[in-house]
């Protein structure tokens, strides 16, 4: 027999058998349980209903604007209804990936970043009507619209500590871009709050506190969430 020859005997010769599982290994494998899969739009329906319920506790806690009954129906609604939009919208890209996908749409949920945050700036410096009940500070007294912004970023906490959770470890890629997409998200529903509970009506106030939520909340959660989100 040739070197070749035996060569071609052992390729040919069935693998040796393993060694049996010890007695110890045996046991651990048994106390193994399957792991449980992320179930995206029950996530996504939680984060909502949690979020909005929330929501509505702070303006019965903090009343409705004085100006309220003032103020043009349309516009109230219009408003009320694009804030909502701009809850929605970011935190399903960012829990909710495509058919046939693991990982959230983080590149759909930049884009509705910055859409939210250019948006309802501009939004709130261009159109803020004003009637005899409502307030404004101007730029004289800017800083003192702080208290929305606390009450905006305060409201804002609870659906991204919620993504947050909901997202632990699994984000392999475009991490910082789905947490801005849950800030922004948080900061839209702080600013529906505040579209219903402030009747400070000035655009320097409308756009740069209230839409300014929305720009600092996806900051800030661009920058610590990931902590919690990133595959380690």
């Amino acid at each position: 027999m040739t070197e070749r020859d035996g060569l071609a005997e052992l390729a040919a010769a069935p693998p040796p058998a393993p060694p049996p599982l010890s007695a110890d290994l045996e046991a651990q494998l048994g106390t193994l349980s399957p792991v449980t899969t992320r179930r995206p739009l029950r996530q996504l329906a939680i984060l909502v209903v949690v979020s909005l319920i929330y929501g509505v506790g702070l303006i019965a806690l903090l009343t409705f604007r004085d100006d309220m009954l003032e103020l043009p129906r349309f516009w109230l609604a219009i408003v009320a209804i694009g804030w909502l939009f701009g809850f929605l919208v970011p935190c399903y890209f960012a829990l909710v990936p495509r058919a046939g996908a693991v990982t959230p749409r983080w590149r759909l949920a930049g884009i509705a970043v910055v859409i939210a945050s250019i948006g309802f700036v501009t939004l709130g410096l261009a159109i803020h009507p004003m009637r005899p009940s409502s307030v404004s500070y101007g730029w004289e007294h800017f800083g003192r619209g702080h208290t929305c912004l606390e009450i905006g970023l305060a409201t804002a906490l609870v659906p991204v500590v919620i993504g947050a959770i909901f997202l632990r470890g699994a984000l392999p890629i475009g991490s910082r871009w789905v947490a801005a997409a849950l800030g922004a998200g948080g900061g839209c529903l702080g600013g529906l709050v505040l579209h219903l509970h402030c009747h400070v009506a000035d655009g320097p106030h409308v756009g740069l506190i209230h839409g300014g939520v929305v720009v600092i909340s996806a900051l800030l959660s661009a920058a610590i969430v990931p902590r919690a989100t990133d595959v380690r």
